[in-house]
């Protein structure tokens, strides 16, 4: 096989996909919050329902679209605050619907409300959302060994389980593959890849 550059460019690019976990691209904040986020078990109720809020607008969109409008929905949504957001009243709704700085989706805006609320239900029965949450892998985390990013699935039959329980709570936007969203950045799985650097099977 002749190597030109094209060859080469091919070769690099195809042992980048293989063994690196790679999915930020080396964007600056994606890479952030891939090192220090991302897969980190993670049991404080209000940023797990951070996540549950982020991962919800997501649907249908990237990932790094929503992560640079992290601090604006911090903002727009009292610090992602669950008993201010479940009593927002319609008037709060039509302001966040014309804030041009976070996703303007009403459907998701008025499920962030339903979900808050569903929140504090679950709050209310098991003690904290955490003890809830973590049921579905068994309350550690689930460490998958995958040699590609390309190898991560979309779902699991415990992101399948975790997005029964929640519709059944009456929340919204939780499907499974948003379940599974959530399960990786909330730390009840590690998906990164066996070779990425920060991944914390490589120290022990």
């Amino acid at each position: 096989m002749q190597l030109t550059k094209k060859t080469v460019a091919n070769l690099v690019k195809k042992t980048i996909e293989i063994t690196d976990c790679s999915w930020h691209a080396n964007d600056p904040l994606m890479k952030v919050y891939h090192d220090t986020e991302w897969g980190v078990p993670l049991h404080d109720d209000r940023k797990l329902f951070e996540f549950m809020v982020l991962d919800a607008f997501q649907a249908g969109l990237s990932w790094r679209t929503v992560l640079y409008k992290r601090e604006n929905f911090r903002r727009a949504f009292d610090q992602f605050d669950p008993v201010k957001i479940a009593s927002y009243p319609e008037s709060k709704i039509r302001e966040l619907m014309e804030d041009a700085s976070i996703i303007r989706n009403q459907a998701k805006i008025r499920a962030t409300v339903t979900n808050a609320a569903a929140f504090l239900r679950v709050v209310t029965e098991f003690g904290s959302f955490d003890r809830f949450i973590w049921q579905f892998t068994g309350y550690q985390t689930i460490h998958h060994h995958y040699q590609s990013i390309s190898e991560v699935p979309a779902s699991t039959p415990e992101s399948d389980a975790m997005s029964k329980a929640l519709q059944q709570r009456g929340f919204k936007f939780v499907g499974t593959t948003i379940c599974y969203a959530f399960m990786q950045a909330s730390g009840m799985v590690n998906d990164h890849t066996e070779s990425c650097e920060v991944n914390p099977l490589r120290f022990g």
